[in-house]
């Protein structure tokens, strides 16, 4: 959205995507709450609509990924991974978010080997098989709702009884046969052989009783960090959180450098939101650059 502002203004706009445009919004699977789509649509398709508006108005795409930026003299400076360098009177970070761990060492063991972030990505391969999915959002239920087209059984798998889930979306779950709520349990180990995962060990927070759930997928839905790690060495203030602070207006304490979405907002992790401040940060760097 921020790249449309820019763009339409008459500037030189380029959205530098990284490997996989879209980010978090293409891995949800039916999103129903985007005003102006009468019927769901998947994330790929909104942004692919996106994407496609982009290019019309011409907003040049770049494939590279970030790695750094020189923001203590104008132009600024950004450093590409591929060791390509851009020069911008104007920067606008947008990068949103990544999926969180579990942090459990037997997670890392099995990553690629049955122990996913994205059910839409890798659900089909478990057709016919169980899995489970940890998390208590809209995410999480979502990605369990998604697995069921696939999985013979899919646990869910929550460390309270209740949910941060909408209403609407945990009555779905509940009512769907072949999801089975396990809470409140943590998971404590992810076991497995050199072939993949084949069972998780679950504590029950409540009472301590332990016990395993034989399984062939692990599906982690526990929430999102900012992508924000190239700014640590850089002038733009980070909060604790690791996302970018910003006023209002959608400025950074680096003049000429604006933050929008979820790397710059801790609550709203929702994607009408985000294109919300991207327009408020394009309409901003717009006043920024007419002003130099």
């Amino acid at each position: 959205t921020a790249g449309i502002y820019g763009a339409r203004a008459g500037f030189k706009t380029m959205v530098l995507g990284g490997k996989e445009h879209g980010g978090q919004l293409v891995k949800t699977n039916d999103i129903e709450n985007f005003p102006g789509f009468a019927e769901p649509l998947s994330g790929f398709e909104v942004m692919d609509k996106m994407h496609k508006q982009c290019k019309r108005l011409g907003v040049h795409i770049h494939n590279g990924v970030a790695v750094k930026i020189h923001d203590k003299k104008h132009p600024f400076l950004v450093e590409l991974q591929s060791g390509e360098h851009l020069h911008a009177r104007c920067i606008i970070v947008a990068t949103g978010s990544y999926a969180s761990w579990l942090g459990i060492p037997s997670e890392k063991q099995f990553i690629g080997k049955g122990v996913s972030t994205c059910a839409t990505c890798d659900g089909y391969f478990y057709k016919n098989k169980e899995v489970c999915v940890v998390g208590g959002g809209n995410t999480a239920i979502e990605e369990a709702l998604f697995l069921t087209n696939f999985c013979s059984k899919v646990y869910l798998i929550h460390r309270r009884e209740g949910f941060r889930a909408h209403k609407i979306t945990l009555d779905k779950a509940r009512a769907n046969a072949r999801i089975e709520m396990v809470v409140p349990y943590v998971v404590q180990e992810v076991k497995g052989t050199h072939d993949g995962v084949n069972a998780v060990v679950v504590t029950n927070t409540a009472t301590g009783e332990v016990k395993e759930l034989p399984l062939s997928g692990v599906f982690v839905s526990i929430g999102t960090a900012p992508q924000t790690e190239f700014l640590k060495h850089t002038e733009v203030k980070l909060l604790h959180s690791g996302h970018v602070a910003v006023n209002r207006r959608m400025q950074t304490n680096v003049p000429g450098v604006f933050a929008a979405g979820d790397c710059a907002d801790e609550l709203h992790n929702q994607a009408i939101i985000a294109a919300g401040a991207g327009a408020k940060a394009g309409m901003e760097a717009v006043l920024y650059l007419n002003e130099l």
